[in-house]
């Protein structure tokens, strides 16, 4: 592999979930993961935002000597891939995503928001609770999941990409898709794929939503066919 691979996390999450994939991902591959501000403990004074994000992503390239890479963006780090590819398109060589969101509206942000309670999580599902303030210490958890829940809501209301957008961005794009996830559906999967000039629909059967859900030693294999001539 000439080109590095760069691992973004999605919403809620950070890179040390990519440490497992990593493990199956050939050993002499230039891979890099990092976490998006106030994600994985690290700190952050502003809102969350995906051109914030990106922004991040290119300092890090630039911090690390990366003039150009192949990413792998999980849920909203597909979106954010995507950003980056419309705006710096000299830097990324390739994008493949997999259970990334990309049609946003007013309903469909009000009802992904309406996902975030921090106080139903806690009651509900304490598990998960006690993840994400292990996975964003010392950070609030609680002030993780407000200001994603902003960052959705302008996603919903103006800020999310549209159809000139996406038929903009130059790079080969794979669009990932598990049969099975719940949050993304195959109608604005196809159609963004569509739009993309070098884009490319693939289904993977049986795959669900979660990144803990999905098989890690498949995950590489699949990833290792996209992108591992890095040409």
């Amino acid at each position: 592999m000439s080109t590095p691979l760069l691992l973004l996390h999605g919403a809620l999450g950070s890179a040390a979930q990519f440490d497992v994939l990593r493990r199956h991902l050939p050993q002499e591959w230039p891979v890099f993961a990092l976490n998006f501000p106030g994600h994985g403990g690290l700190p952050t004074d502003s809102a969350f935002s995906i051109d914030r994000f990106a922004d991040s992503v290119l300092d890090f390239l630039n911090q690390n000597n990366l003039t150009q890479t192949q990413i792998f963006g999980y849920s909203m780090g597909g979106y954010v891939a995507l950003h980056l590819a419309r705006k710096h398109p000299e830097r990324v060589r390739r994008i493949v995503t997999l259970g990334t969101k990309l049609a946003w509206t007013p309903e469909i942000a009000a009802r992904e928001t309406a996902l975030l309670n921090p106080d139903k999580i806690a009651a509900k599902v304490p598990v998960f609770a006690e993840a994400l303030a292990g996975r964003h210490a010392p950070a609030d958890w609680r002030e993780v999941l407000r200001r994603t829940a902003e960052l959705l809501h302008d996603l919903g209301n103006g800020a999310a990409l549209g159809e000139e957008d996406f038929r903009s961005i130059a790079c080969p794009v794979l669009v990932g898709l598990g049969e099975l996830d719940n949050m993304v559906s195959l109608e604005e999967s196809s159609q963004v794929a569509n739009w993309l000039p070098n884009g490319r629909l693939e289904v993977l059967p049986g795959v669900k939503h979660p990144f803990e859900q999905v098989d890690a030693a498949w995950l590489a294999d699949w990833l290792a066919s996209q992108v591992g001539n890095g040409v």
